[in-house]
């Protein structure tokens, strides 16, 4: 029987992948959190707007969200979260993720966002998750794809850029039989 993701079970301080581990970001990392976000232009151009007050909820775990470092080769190079809608007429989890530039094209991107679907099919019990990357992210769609997500529709002007323009996203859904597990 899967688990009640309305119950909210807590999620354990590392999840373990093949390729990287993701370890609980704390509250007290908060500093070197925007630290990393801020050292990457590639990263700041993805996620220009991103607010202390916001990262420091996720980190808090408000509202079923929680927040993983990246870790590759012993390395913090990117951050992944995830939140919940736990209506349970809507129930479902999302997930974001950025990866410094020196980290990407070597799995870690792939192998992130497969080590947090698994917890959150398996361990939380939810049996659908959502993503929206820019329309024009290429890499991190054939990233997410390698992981069994799929296209649903573009969201027109979707998201305000570090240019002061709105982009178009795509929104992307994974069902728990899709996940690709390897």
């Amino acid at each position: 029987m899967s688990p009640d993701p309305t119950e909210r079970p807590p999620s354990p301080p590392v999840l373990n992948g093949t390729v990287v581990e993701l370890h609980r970001v704390a509250p007290s990392d908060l500093d070197a959190l925007l630290e990393l976000w801020s050292s990457d232009a590639s990263v700041r151009e993805r996620w220009p707007t991103w607010k202390r007050s916001e990262v420091a909820e996720v980190l808090a775990g408000e509202e079923g969200m929680a927040g993983w470092w990246i870790v590759l080769d012993g390395e913090r190079v990117g951050f992944i979260q995830h939140y919940q809608e736990l209506d349970p007429e809507y129930l479902h989890a999302g997930m974001d993720i950025f990866l410094v530039a020196a980290a990407q094209g070597r799995g870690a991107g792939t192998d992130a966002v497969r080590t947090l679907a698994r917890h959150l099919v398996h361990d939380l019990g939810h049996h659908r998750l959502i993503i929206d990357p820019a329309a024009d992210n290429a890499r991190a769609i054939r990233c997410y794809e390698k992981v069994g997500f799929r296209p649903v529709g573009v969201m027109r002007e979707y998201e305000k850029g570090a240019d002061g323009v709105f982009h178009d996203g795509l929104l992307m859904d994974l069902l728990a039989p899709e996940l690709v597990e390897h």
